[in-house]
């Protein structure tokens, strides 16, 4: 496909790209006294004049040597993104300091030989071995040895090869799939390049898959632009204190720094938010902090480097006040306000149907738990950053975030300036999973470059990340489930808690959804469930890959698991009875149809029942953010000639692949070649989108398209578009719309009501072994219809992969409101090695909204998961799973 050089190109018209030397102002503030050190990079020499106990990964990053060379860890050593090849060595550049480089030959991907090059990426792409695509090169370096082999490795000796990084997307098995077969294409001396099937249901490559693995596509850090100033962010040392002063005199002192802003120098609104406008740009001087990621002031510098020693020099004095951390106590009426003069509860939803007490009064048999989940940190590589500039009247912003419109207009509002005034271009993101829908740095980078008129440059390291961003929510849940002697499911009862944190991101929308899927894929006549959003000074809780559902799931599959331990009921007979099928209804009583839950069981049926050791659970996810708000998405197709085609929309791509999908709907519905198409998400195009979030984009943006190709086609007389047509439409735009404008909230009294315009469906079956080692996952979704295959299968890959670790190793314990530890590392994030084999079974019971009856598939691959790991350990042990991670065995067995 076409290789948009659009991003490149709007740096140019806005300031000419150089290579910035950052060393000289480097050795200005570090310790040691310059030497010089004469590196080989990619067969060039270089000279380095700056500290020689610096690392090879800021040399090669500040000196623009080497883009693909990628900071995920910040220098921990922890997730091999910054991987290169050391005198003929793989080795972490990140933490090798530059002294001990003298003479030495470092290769990256851009100094591999053009035609390896060409057949790694090209069958990295194929393969579906790159989904955000920022650890790729990482994965690229680490395994170029093998091909030096004789003999083809072995897929364990693969796995062992790379099991140093970390990839969060893809679960590692589509990576050794493609290193696999680029050895075989290299050493039998023949491959193919990529083919152009781009049809719906065709294994389509990822629209720029190829140069992102070889890090050939810029992330927003990889952006320079003359005259950039790099700003640092100053965070509370305290979760809840009173800010007495802010002395910045001797930050402002420092040579290379350029100023210091505070709360008093945003010139609009400070209050942003999702839902709710609570979370400020800054603290003010006597306020009160709510959490650790509070920023309190921002210093902006010649270099990063000089702006964080510079950030370390401000003065703050704090009050120390007492914080209130766990959600029970903040749920008391008395409890310490973490906003000023109003509740903890920030929201309470019920959901009641049919007569509960009744229906548990009659019950032959009960199920009663109290079940918790921890906070979950994404996890995403690609660390949070944005590129402001003046831009005549205005502000340019190039943005990772999850939705640059929603963007725009709280930048906007942040500078008290209309939002036509304010562009941004989104810039694909290196993984997000919900963790980039709130503003975070984009305000602090736009405010500044405002300021100052000039560019300016914000990035968070790994430390940094974890302070500020939401996670996943602890979630607390009292759950009753009961059921008749046949094992009909008939009354639920639920008290859940979730603790959002200092600010509300989206934690009412992810606690609705407790409540909207707590009777997952069964159908149960009687309910009564609550789930209350607490307020805590904690990091904030936001959205994460499975919104809320994969909590209450894990709590639910667990009670019907214990009835069929007390009844004697067949595990998976007992979930076929009772599973949802159409005309049956949702726990916020929506009549469904084109339901392929049922299918989904039978897939896993034998191979479940033969097994010694086994756990399932089904699962229900919704497409679209529903509950009363509008889902909806508008497309312009460009005919800029017969070589060039621009599909211009507002999703953002975090490696879900929602621009192959614009592509391969083109191109299904007109005929245009798909190596000519070309996708951008930029405002200045004024597409009005919200928030690339709730699985929906493939479902708006392919219904919008269709929308479009309409009026192509009837340019062209009714037909698909012949190549030698194409210069006919030259010229020429097309707009396409759709609007999902009928969905109610949770609980609204109404007939049918219509909580969201689609679900997805899914089973999914954990086998352990007898010494508690987890075998295989088979993983069985029901997507409608499955666009492209290989990325479907990958994208259930990579949320299974999430949804073990979910079960078993991640967490972020906090100890009053700050993380134990900061370091990646500790996340629990599972390496290649600790990954079993997954299958997946793909079904197709389409739905009657989605394009060609598409449902969402980004966030259900994980919801069943860690029930099913609960259920298959609690089958083995006789004991009930009622936390979230527990603690077995699966690190050291793996």
């Amino acid at each position: 496909m076409l290789i948009s050089l659009l991003l490149i190109s709007l740096i140019i018209n806005n300031g000419k790209v150089v290579n910035i030397n950052c060393t000289k102002h480097i050795a200005a503030i570090a310790e040691p006294a310059p030497s010089m050190i004469t590196i080989n990079v990619n067969g060039k020499h270089y000279t380095c004049s700056g500290n020689p106990d610096g690392s090879l990964l800021s040399w090669l990053r500040n000196e623009n040597l080497a883009q693909s060379v990628h900071d995920g860890c910040s220098g921990e050593g922890t997730c091999g993104a910054c991987t290169v090849e050391i005198n003929g060595h793989p080795a972490l550049a990140c933490r090798t300091p530059l002294k001990n480089l003298e003479n030495a030959s470092v290769v990256t991907t851009e100094g591999l030989p053009e035609d390896f090059r060409q057949l790694i990426g090209t069958l990295f792409a194929k393969h579906g071995a790159v989904q955000c695509g920022f650890c790729s090169p990482g994965f690229i370096m680490r395994s170029k040895k093998l091909f030096e082999r004789k003999t083809l490795p072995s897929r364990k000796e693969i796995i062992q090869t790379i099991n140093p990084n970390i990839c969060r997307c893809t679960g590692y098995i589509k990576i050794v799939d493609a290193i696999e077969a680029a050895w075989k294409a290299k050493n039998n001396g023949s491959w193919l390049r990529g083919s152009r099937r781009a049809g719906i249901g065709k294994p389509c490559p990822k629209y720029q898959s190829a140069e992102t693995a070889l890090g050939d596509r810029p992330f927003v850090d990889d952006l320079h632009v003359e005259e950039m100033l790099h700003g640092v962010l100053l965070f509370s040392k305290h979760p809840r204190a009173k800010i007495r002063m802010i002395n910045a005199s001797a930050a402002r002192a420092l040579d290379g720094v350029v100023e210091v802003f505070t709360a008093g120098d945003i010139p609009g609104e400070r209050f942003s938010g999702l839902v709710i406008r609570d979370w400020p740009l800054m603290i003010a001087t006597g306020e009160i902090t709510s959490t650790i990621g509070d920023v309190v002031a921002g210093v902006v510098a010649k270099t990063e480097e000089i702006a964080r020693t510079a950030a370390a020099l401000v003065k703050v004095g704090y009050q120390e006040l007492d914080g209130v951390f766990d959600m029970h106590t903040a749920a008391a009426p008395d409890a310490v306000r973490v906003r000023p003069n109003q509740s903890n509860v920030l929201e309470s939803c019920t959901i009641q149907h049919g007569d509960v007490q009744k229906a548990f009064n009659s019950a032959a048999y009960d199920s009663h738990g109290v079940y918790t989940t921890r906070h979950i940190e994404h996890g995403f590589l690609e660390t949070e950053c944005a590129v402001a500039m003046p831009d005549g009247n205005g502000i340019r912003l190039y943005s990772q975030g999850q939705g640059v419109y929603v963007d725009r207009e709280q930048v906007a509002r942040i500078l008290g300036i209309d939002p036509s005034l304010v562009r941004v271009t989104q810039v694909a993101s290196g993984g997000a999973f919900g963790g980039k829908e709130d503003l975070s740095v984009q305000g602090h980078a736009a405010l500044y470059a405002w300021l100052l008129k000039q560019p300016v440059k914000v990035r968070l390291n790994r430390q940094e990340s974890i302070r500020m961003h939401p996670k996943r929510h602890p979630v607390w849940m009292d759950i009753h489930l009961c059921c008749d002697s046949e094992g009909m499911l008939t009354g639920l009862k639920l008290n859940a808690l979730g603790d959002t944190g200092a600010y509300a991101s989206v934690g009412t929308k992810v606690m609705e959804r407790v409540v909207g899927h707590s009777t997952g894929g069964y159908a149960i006549p009687n309910i009564d469930v609550t789930a209350k959003t607490i307020y805590t000074n904690n990091i904030p809780s936001g959205a994460m890959r499975g919104f809320g559902v994969p909590q209450i799931v894990f709590a639910l599959e667990s009670c019907i698991d214990d009835l069929c331990r007390k009844g004697g009921f067949d595990r998976w007979q007992l979930r076929y009875n009772n599973a949802l099928c159409d005309g049956a209804k949702t726990a916020g009583g929506q009549i469904l149809q084109g339901v392929g839950l049922k299918k989904t069981l039978a897939a896993v049926k034998d191979v479940f029942k033969n097994a010694r050791y086994a756990g399932i659970a089904c699962a229900i996810k919704n497409t679209g953010v529903g509950n009363g708000a509008a889902d909806e998405s508008e497309v312009t197709v460009n005919i800029v000639s017969d070589q060039r085609v621009i599909i211009h929309h507002g999703w953002t791509e975090m490696g879900q692949g929602i621009h192959t999908m614009a592509i391969q709907t083109l191109f299904e519905e007109t005929g245009i070649d798909p190596g000519i198409m070309e996708v951008i998400v930029d405002t200045a195009h004024s597409i009005p989108t919200g928030m690339t979030t709730s699985s929906r984009g493939t479902v708006l943006l392919g219904n919008a398209i269709r929308d479009a190709a309409v009026r192509i086609r009837d340019d062209m007389g009714g037909t698909t578009v012949m190549p030698k047509q194409l210069n006919a439409l030259a010229g020429r735009s097309y707009r396409g719309k759709y609007v999902c404008d009928w969905t109610c909230r949770p609980g609204e009294k109404t007939d049918n009501p219509k909580i969201h315009f689609a679900y997805g469906y899914a089973t999914q079956v954990v086998i352990i072994d007898k010494n508690g080692r987890i075998e295989k996952v088979i993983a069985a979704h029901d997507a409608g219809r499955i666009m492209n295959p290989t990325l479907f299968e990958g994208q259930i890959e990579g949320a299974v992969h999430m949804g073990i670790g979910y079960a078993l190793t991640e967490s972020l314990p906090m100890k009053d409101g700050v993380p134990v530890s900061f370091k990646y590392k500790d996340l629990g994030i599972l390496r290649a090695k600790q990954m079993p084999a997954v299958q997946v079974i793909g079904i197709e019971e389409r739905d009657p909204v989605g394009p060609y009856g598409a449902k969402g598939i980004g966030e259900i691959g994980m919801v069943p998961t860690a029930a099913a790991v609960a259920n298959a350990y609690a089958a083995m042990t006789g004991k009930k799973i009622t936390s979230l991670p527990f603690n077995m065995s699966h690190n050291s067995k793996q």
